[in-house]
């Protein structure tokens, strides 16, 4: 009978506490990679900046940053943010700007668009608008317009392609290096 009447005591506690337990592993991350594949990417969009020579007007001055803008997904941004502090390339340093719908391409110099899951048409006038700049376009839907680098998924590694049809506009120059490293490339169309 003591033993029941602790129990009945210390139900509520149990419970209250499997409750907390249920939030706690609800609210860490589902998929680990995820959170890798996440750091990959900002490493990469830090990385293309290095391989990758803008006209001179693409920057007011010498010493101007270099902006990547991020649009559709503020984790990546937030991990570039961090991955960015006190780095320069090419004199410039580094600068990330999240964009919103509606928001202009202008003043950036590398631009990723979205997810895998990302609606192509809710930044297609984002996507308009950088046509013609010196602005590299990264993202990771096929059918995006204008997309320079498209990262993709092989063998559970993170990989990228490079389409040159859309770089020739631009003005930007891609280093053989990084077409080197890529996993395909696409001729001028």
């Amino acid at each position: 009978m003591a033993f029941a009447v602790r129990v009945a005591r210390s139900a509520p506690l149990v419970l209250f506490a499997l409750w907390l337990l249920a939030g706690t592993v609800h609210a860490q991350p589902v998929r680990p990679e995820a959170a890798k594949e996440v750091a990959v990417k900002a490493a990469y969009l830090y990385k293309f900046a290095g391989f990758v020579d803008w006209p001179p007007s693409a920057f007011a001055r010498p010493d101007s940053p270099l902006v990547i803008g991020v649009a559709g997904n503020d984790e990546l941004a937030g991990q570039l943010e961090q991955l960015v502090v006190n780095r320069s390339v090419g004199g410039h340093p580094l600068a990330v700007r999240r964009l919103r719908r509606g928001d202009a391409p202008t003043g950036l110099h590398v631009l990723y668009v979205g997810g895998a899951g990302a609606d192509p048409g809710a930044w297609s006038e984002l996507l308009a608008g950088a046509r013609g700049l010196p602005l590299l376009t990264v993202g990771e839907a096929a059918d995006l317009p204008n997309n320079m680098i498209r990262f993709v998924m092989v063998d559970q590694h993170l990989r990228f392609e490079v389409a040159l049809g859309p770089v020739a506009p631009s003005g930007l120059k891609i280093s053989a290096r990084l077409l080197a490293a890529a996993l395909r490339v696409t001729g001028a169309s």
